[in-house]
């Protein structure tokens, strides 16, 4: 699957739930990466593994786990809307790195590696795209 592919189905539940049980392959995976703003010792971060077993993903071109791939595409979601809500990937980029007063002071990207963080980010994007800002 292509990341274009996976634009399309980011709005459809049922597709992201079949693919996250069904385990994101390494090449898409890849394929997010290079398209985000995030590094690969971000990613680890988010998804609580090692750079090593991610190695070995690669060399072994495995699927993650079902966990794992859900955390992937909850990601890959945030991404698709922050662009949508901000105009561009680097709008919505500055944002993931600046600190927000609405969070506490942290900075979005922070939260990306648990799905309350995520619900929040989300929570926090429906506000701006409706011009609540406090």
């Amino acid at each position: 699957m292509s990341v274009k592919a996976l634009e399309k189905i980011l709005g459809d539940t049922i597709a992201l739930i079949n693919l996250a049980r069904k385990g994101i392959e390494y090449s898409l995976f890849q394929s997010i990466v290079t398209t985000g703003p995030f590094t690969i010792k971000e990613w680890v971060n988010f998804l609580h593994i090692t750079e090593r077993t991610l190695q070995r993903y690669k060399k072994e071109n495995k699927s993650f786990e079902p966990l794992q791939s859900e955390r992937i595409l909850e990601i890959a979601q945030l991404q698709k809307r922050g662009k949508d809500i901000f105009g561009s990937t680097e709008n919505f980029n500055q944002w993931m790195n600046s600190k927000i007063i609405a969070l506490g002071g942290i900075r979005p990207k922070e939260l990306l590696d648990n799905s309350f963080g995520i619900s929040l980010l989300n929570q926090e994007l429906t506000r701006i795209e409706h011009g609540v800002l406090a």
